[in-house]
Parts: structure tokens; C-alpha cells; sequence
């Protein structure tokens, strides 16, 4: 399938490694232009020093707060001249077990999963309207239904950014642009939980895939990179206000 996404201007949040950064490659491989960004500067350009070049920015930044998230734009426009696509993937799903949350915690997990990406989107609403564009959320199935064990905070954030999505299709559609989610499930790479795991008790976690997961088997960032860049392209030229789930089979609902 021709994506025909060549010479499309991308921004990817919270692009330095994971499922973040293999979105952003797989962008760069169909020919975009690609702003890659990370809260760390130092971290973000050690991050990306073996892919750089003409199509690669790194712009430092916290994307849940307004006036970070309006210069990283600032330098994508700068760089690019144009913001075609957004990509929403900061988040992270650490926090504390079920029943030990304070509001703190609230917070922090609402900022870095939720307000990381409203705060994207209303700050590159415009931008996105002049090149008819689209957005790309990175959720979790933990958002979907209950996952047991998964944090309430963590599935609380993630089920609120779904709605938002699904909400804002109507609005944002009204300016030509598109806005979809993904839910992926347990994806795996090098300082994921996952990898974590792993590394403590690998025998659980091959029961749990065995006994959860239809494929039996861990995600790769390149399995949730794979939809992002459909999504984003026009062969999704019809899609808008959905979430797509990418688990391996392992949401019951």
C-alpha cells in the first residue's frame, strides 16, 4: 500500500525511545520530515545522534505545559514550515498499586497522560487546520477495560484521553482535521515494564501471555509504529474519532 506520505512534516512527543521513537523512524523511512522530542535535552540528542540529518530535528520540551509545547511547535514551523501531522505518545504507565493513590499522584499521571497530549492538540490546532492534518494518540488498552494489576490512576488517565479523542473528532473535524487513538497492549522494549519483568520472573510472564494473550506473545514498538503511520496517512483519509486497539488479542470487551 503507497502511504504517500513523503515530504510530510511530523512532530512525535516523547520520541527519544520505545514506542515513540519507532514511530518516528517508521515516519522517516516514507520520506517525512521528523521533529523528535524528549523532556531532556542532552538525553534527547544522545537519543537521536546515529539518525540525524536533514529531515531530523530534536525539540527538547514537556509537552503538558502550554508555553514548552507552543516553542517545540515554534521550531517545527521554523524548521519544517508546516506541521502536517502530530503524534501524541508521552505517557507512562508507572504509578502506584490500586488503593494507595494521593491526589499528588492523580496529578502527575493525569500530566504526563492525559494533559501531555490535550495540550499538544490545542496548541497545534491551527497549524494542523492549515495542512487538513492528523493526530495520532498513544493510549493503552488499560483505558479500554480493567487490566488486573494495572494502576487506577494509570487506567483512568488513558480511558479520560479515549474520550477526549473520541470527542474532539466532531470539532476538530469542522477544521479538516482527523484525530484517532491507539491502544496498545503489553509492548516490549529496553527499560519498558515489560522489560522489567522480564528480567524478574520470566516464567510469569510467559503464563500470563499463555493464558491472556491470544498470540502469546509480547508487542515491539514497531507493532503500535505500524497503525500510527496508517493512521496518519491519507489511506485513513476516512477514520476519525476511534480507538484502535493493538494487543495481541488480549481485551476481552
Amino acid at each position: 500500500m503507497q502511504l504517500n506520505l513523503a515530504n510530510k512534516s511530523v512532530l512525535v512527543t516523547g520520541s527519544s525511545r520505545g514506542i515513540g521513537r519507532a514511530i518516528a523512524e517508521s515516519f522517516l523511512a516514507e520520506g517525512c520530515k521528523v521533529a523528535f522530542n524528549g523532556r531532556n535535552p542532552d538525553q534527547l540528542e544522545q537519543a537521536i545522534a546515529d539518525i540525524r540529518g536533514d529531515n531530523v530535528i530534536a525539540v527538547a520540551g514537556d509537552a503538558s505545559q502550554p508555553t514548552e509545547a507552543q516553542a517545540m511547535l515554534d521550531q517545527v514551523l521554523k524548521a519544517f514550515g508546516k506541521l502536517d501531522i502530530l503524534v501524541c505518545n508521552v505517557g507512562s504507565g508507572r504509578s502506584v498499586p490500586p488503593g494507595q493513590e494521593d491526589l499528588d499522584e492523580w496529578r502527575r499521571v493525569f500530566e504526563l497522560n492525559l494533559w501531555s497530549a490535550t495540550t499538544m492538540v490545542e496548541t497545534c490546532r491551527q497549524a494542523l487546520a492549515r495542512t487538513q492534518g492528523a493526530i495520532v494518540c498513544v493510549s493503552s488498552i488499560c483505558g479500554q477495560e480493567v487490566v488486573p494489576g494495572a494502576p487506577v490512576t494509570y487506567s483512568a488517565a488513558k480511558a479520560a484521553l479515549n474520550a477526549y479523542v473520541r470527542g474532539s473528532a466532531r470539532p476538530l473535524g469542522k477544521l479538516g482535521i482527523r484525530i484517532n487513538a491507539i491502544a496498545p497492549g503489553n509492548i516490549l522494549f529496553e527499560g519498558s515494564v515489560w522489560d522489567r519483568k522480564l528480567n524478574e520472573d520470566a516464567a510469569s510472564v510467559a503464563g500470563i501471555l499463555e493464558r491472556d494473550v491470544a498470540l502469546a506473545r509480547l508487542g515491539t514498538p514497531q507493532d503500535v509504529a505500524n497503525l500510527a503511520i496508517w493512521l496518519a496517512s491519507p489511506a485513513a483519509n476516512f477514520t476519525t474519532g476511534s480507538i484502535f486497539v493493538t494487543d495481541g488479542g488480549q481485551v476481552r470487551s
